[in-house]
């Protein structure tokens, strides 16, 4: 793998500033990483996931109208062909198709991690005392988090195979022991 976490980091922070994005593909790293232990080929998957998940909305605030193209034509010049495939895989509007557990992974991660976190920003606890059936429950009012696909979040859990509750459990512990740095933790009262 020739792009190092730091390249990666360097790029999306060149291209994004607010912090709420850089949080979400922090965040959708952060279960990427998890994902490649359970999902992937284990430890020797975890960086190239992580990159994937870092990266994969890396334009969308600077060219939205264009999202994913700069990112994927970049991380082609970098010589990433597998991580710019899972990208553009993620983007279901292009229909590019799902190939490898990675494609899989980063379209059940994506939408399904930025909603959890939504659930965990109006918890007194945060993500520490959220259960799957409280996020479960939120999908189905679509005026919460209302940008959120629910129908990518149920194709994903689709895809890999996985009971939608199961994923949402792994989802949460995968952002757990991030939650400070996420900003996902307990709320001052």
């Amino acid at each position: 793998m020739a792009l190092t976490r730091e390249a990666a980091w360097a790029q999306l922070t060149a291209w994004t500033e607010t912090d709420s994005l850089r949080k979400h593909a922090r965040a959708v790293e952060v279960v990427m990483r998890a994902a490649a232990l359970r999902y992937g080929d284990g430890p020797g998957d975890v960086e190239r996931w992580g990159l994937a998940g870092l990266l994969h909305d890396a334009d969308y605030e600077r060219w939205p109208g264009e999202h994913p193209q700069r990112v994927v034509a970049w991380l082609e010049e970098q010589g990433e062909p597998e991580l710019a495939h899972a990208v553009s895989a993620h983007y279901t509007k292009w229909g590019v198709p799902h190939e490898s557990a990675l494609d899989r992974a980063l379209l059940a991660c994506d939408e399904l991690t930025g909603f959890v976190v939504a659930c965990c920003l109006v918890r007194p606890d945060g993500v520490h005392t959220l259960m799957p059936k409280s996020v479960r429950k939120k999908l189905k009012d679509k005026a919460f988090a209302a940008k959120v696909d629910r129908g990518e979040v149920t194709a994903g859990a689709e895809l890999l195979g996985v009971d939608l509750s199961a994923h949402i459990q792994f989802i949460l512990d995968a952002l757990t022991p991030h939650a400070d740095e996420l900003g996902i933790g307990p709320r001052e009262r």
